[in-house]
């Protein structure tokens, strides 16, 4: 199941003078399409890799920017071990994904998977009916690994978002691995969700 709340709204305090008095009025931002903000939680089962664990819970909070086509989703310190906390861009309009694993400090950056990653518009509408009480069943977890290939040193190139995101850190291009057919040591986890299915990236250095 799947549990959406959208984040409260700040408004905005305009002072309205009247007869020689100041009134404080606060007018709230309306929703904006273009940057809408969910909180989520999900439950899902590892059937491969955590049998025995029964359901796991994942919680994030998902930005959503229709205008500048890009996502970002941000996983906490999970209540339970064996996955980083991580900052995640997904820049639609380069076609780029950056991960900002938190624990280590580090960005990784990789060509966007838009089998696994659903489009802004597409997450936008599914968190939404989801928050409107059209849950989602229990999901499952799918596994993608990754390695690293070498530092990344034109940080411009990879567009203003995943700029800002990782500008200052190390900074490393990664590829896709077929799954268990890599040779390498010093892995990290990051499980995350944008689509139906959570997803756990596992980020190694080379062997």
């Amino acid at each position: 199941m799947v549990k959406i709340s959208f984040q409260a709204v700040s408004g905005q305090k305009v002072e309205k003078e009247s007869d020689g008095d100041k009134t404080e009025i606060l007018i709230p931002h309306p929703m904006i399409p273009e940057e809408n903000l969910f909180h989520c939680r999900v439950l899902y089962e590892d059937s491969v890799y955590a049998p025995l664990r029964g359901r796991q819970e994942l919680e994030e909070n998902v930005g959503i920017y229709l205008a500048d086509n890009y996502e970002k989703i941000t996983v906490p310190v999970p209540h339970f071990g064996g996955s980083d906390p991580a900052d995640i861009i997904h820049d639609f309009h380069r076609g780029l994904t950056a991960y900002h694993d938190i624990a280590l400090d580090k960005c990784y950056v990789i060509e966007l998977n838009t089998t696994i990653v659903m489009p802004p518009r597409n997450l936008w509408e599914l968190l939404i009916n989801v928050k409107k009480g059209t849950y989602l069943p229990q999901t499952y977890i799918i596994h993608e690994e990754m390695v690293v290939t070498g530092k990344v040193h034109n940080m411009r190139q990879l567009g203003p978002f995943i700029y800002r995101l990782c500008n200052g850190k190390d900074t490393y291009q990664v590829y896709r691995l077929s799954i268990n057919k890599r040779d390498t040591k010093d892995c990290h986890h990051i499980r995350h969700f944008e689509n139906t299915f959570v997803v756990e990236t596992v980020i190694c250095d080379e062997a």
